[in-house]
C-alpha cells in the first residue's frame, strides 16, 4: 500500500517534467515570426525607414527575446542615428545571448570609440582577436576605428555681437 502512493507520485512527477521539457524549443531555434519580422526590418532599414525598422525589431524581440540578430540591428540603427550609448546597450544585450558574437563585439567597440571609451574598445578588440585566432575583418575594422579615434565634437562658435557707434534707445531705458 505504501509503495502504491509513492509510485503514483513518482509517475506524476516524471510525466510533468517530461511534458514541460518536450514543449520547450531548444535555444538555437528562434520563433519563425520573429525571424520574419527581422527580415522585414532589414528591408525597411535598407529603404531608409529607420523608425519602421526599429518598430519591427522591437516586435521581433517581443515575439522572441532570444533573437540576437534583432539586438544587433537595433544597435546598428542607433549608431546610424548617432546614439552610441543606446547602441552600446543593444550590443551588450546581444553579447549576453552569445558572448562570442564578433559582429556585436566589433559594433560595440565602434560605438565605444564614438563615445570616447577607447580603453573599453581596445578590450573588445582583444576579445575579437582571441576568438578569431587568425586575422579577421571585424578585428581589422575595429582596429582602424580605434586608430582613427573618436569623432571630433563640434565646438560652438560664439556669435559676434554687432557693435554700433551709438547706443540704442532701448539700452538707455532702465
Amino acid at each position: 500500500m505504501r509503495f502504491t502512493t509513492i509510485s503514483v507520485a513518482t509517475a506524476l512527477l516524471v510525466l510533468t517534467v517530461s511534458t514541460s521539457l518536450h514543449a520547450q524549443r531548444p535555444d538555437s531555434q528562434l520563433d519563425p515570426r520573429s525571424v520574419e519580422l527581422v527580415r522585414q526590418a532589414r528591408s525597411a532599414q535598407a529603404a531608409g525607414n529607420l523608425g519602421g525598422a526599429n518598430d519591427l525589431l522591437e516586435s521581433a524581440l517581443t515575439v522572441d527575446p532570444r533573437n540576437r540578430e534583432a539586438f544587433v540591428l537595433l544597435a546598428d540603427i542607433a549608431r546610424a542615428q548617432t546614439l552610441p550609448g543606446k547602441a552600446i546597450r543593444f550590443y551588450g544585450e546581444a553579447l549576453k545571448l552569445d558572448p562570442n558574437d564578433v559582429t556585436a563585439l566589433r559594433g560595440q567597440g565602434e560605438a565605444m570609440v564614438a563615445k570616447g571609451a577607447m580603453t573599453r574598445a581596445k578590450d573588445n578588440l582583444a576579445k575579437i582577436k582571441t576568438i578569431c585566432k587568425a586575422a579577421c575583418a571585424d578585428a581589422t575594422t575595429l582596429a582602424a576605428s580605434i586608430a582613427k579615434g573618436p569623432p571630433p565634437t563640434p565646438v560652438p562658435t560664439p556669435t559676434p555681437v554687432a557693435a554700433t557707434g551709438s547706443p540704442s534707445k532701448d539700452a538707455a531705458k532702465p
